[in-house]
């Protein structure tokens, strides 16, 4: 009855979830088991208890030893627990088998992501990517259904080996993949257009990343007075954001929100979401966004560049934002890099303090790219003064006493070239 009435006022049904947790050959870390637990939050369930265990080698058949297994099911038993959700990737052949065993529903690392991500997509071409890894992760663990669709038995009409459900399944799904990843090749390739757009009037792009739940999309927000939805969660953002934005010294940039990186990301989700992290691979800046007060920060680095350096996008220059400065007792402030490290930039995305900083060090990187000084243009030449405001290139505009107009710009120096290239002129010229 109690369950009838959540139903009907619409309350959303928790499930209880036992955790399992092992380590191999290494010891377990606490922040892998906040992480988990951080995980079956963001997918709407509660942890009931977490079971952890070591062991030099996952067993064949059921992951675990039979001990571990058997402690399992009195788990679910005494916990009443509606799923098992496993922190480990695990084989089609040991998900079915835990379930026989235990008698309750089995997800494994893989199969968590996915849900949270199916939660989180918004837009078309984020549902169209989760789907793809879902369908791909699903293909692996179809099993005999429905046998009574089977057409083996013979009898009139029934005759000849026929098509199971299962052989249908498979079909279907392959049919299904095939059609998804026709639309994402076409999204890759409006995507590419814009990227083209983007390079040919100069426009430098900055990717943001980071772990997921570092600070990404408030930052974004700060900077680009944008509302994309942040949250205290994992994956809270999965769709990708494009937002232009002027700097101090007026040149212009496109800054890129992607998807948050996790440990162990699986690979059905990185092939899925290339087209989305394309924007990274192809950026002229990566802004490595690190929450300051997580005393794992050092680990999350190294995941996120392990990330990175997949997507092969390790040659992108970098420039550290270590967030969160509201948290801790950091000033605001600018560190070059040492020690191998990326030059880093303290700020809060929250507070807004350092923003200023970090907009005047992203001009800093870009100015050595960029002309900025006074030309003079005789009235002749209307029409490169008009081409100067196509590109949004002029700060300020004066009349002189002999009708030339003196214009302050700031422009791309490649872009400046182009123009003055195709007016015949060069730059000493409009300088005296």
């Amino acid at each position: 009855m109690e369950l009838f009435d959540k139903l009907s006022q619409g309350e959303a049904l928790i499930e209880r979830a036992i955790l399992v947790q092992i380590g191999f050959g290494k010891h377990k870390d606490q922040q892998d088991e906040q992480e988990f637990k951080e995980l079956v939050r963001s997918a709407g369930a509660t942890a009931s208890t977490l079971i952890t265990g070591s062991r030099h080698a996952p067993d064949p058949r059921y992951f675990v030893g039979t001990g571990k297994i058997e402690e399992i099911k009195n788990a679910v038993i005494q916990h009443d627990a509606d799923v098992v959700i496993f922190d480990h990737a695990l084989s089609p052949a040991q998900e079915r088998n835990i379930e026989r065993y235990i008698e309750c529903r089995v997800l494994d690392r893989t199969a968590l992501i996915l849900d949270i991500f199916a939660q989180r997509a918004q837009s078309h071409e984020g549902k169209l990517q989760v789907e793809l890894a879902q369908l791909k992760h699903m293909s692996t663990r179809l099993v005999r259904g429905w046998t009574h669709l089977e057409r083996q038995k013979g009898g009139i009409g029934m005759r000849g080996p026929g098509e199971t459900q299962l052989e249908t399944d498979r079909r279907l799904l392959s049919i299904r993949i095939k059609q998804i990843n026709k639309r994402l090749e076409k999204v890759s390739k409006q995507r590419e257009q814009g990227r083209q757009l983007r390079q040919k009037t100069e426009i430098p792009t900055v990717s943001l990343v980071g772990y997921t739940n570092a600070g990404k999309s408030t930052l974004f927000n700060k900077i680009t007075g944008s509302e994309v939805y942040a949250a205290d969660q994992l994956f809270a953002t999965l769709d990708p954001t494009l937002r232009r934005v002027k700097l101090p010294d007026q040149q212009s940039i496109v800054l890129a929100d992607t998807v948050g990186f996790i440990r162990d990301l699986p690979h059905d989700l990185v092939a899925a979401f290339r087209a989305t992290l394309q924007e990274t691979i192809e950026a002229d800046l990566i802004l490595h966004v690190i929450d300051s007060n997580d005393e794992q920060r050092d680990f999350y680095r190294e995941q996120v560049n392990n990330v990175i350096h997949e997507l092969g996008a390790e040659d992108v220059p970098q420039l550290e934002v270590m967030n969160k400065i509201d948290l801790t007792e950091q000033q605001a402030h600018f560190d070059e890099g040492r020690d191998g490290l990326p030059p880093r930039v303290w700020l809060s995305a929250i507070t807004g303090e350092g923003i200023p900083g970090l907009k005047e060090k992203l001009a800093d990187i870009f100015s050595s790219q960029v002309f900025k000084g006074q030309l003079r243009l005789h009235p002749a030449l209307a029409r490169l003064r008009a081409q100067f405001y196509e590109n949004d290139a002029i700060v300020s505009e004066e009349i002189s006493d002999k009708g030339e107009y003196l214009l302050d710009v700031c422009i791309q120096q490649r872009k400046l070239d182009a123009m003055l290239e195709r007016e015949a002129l060069n730059l000493e010229q409009l300088q005296q």
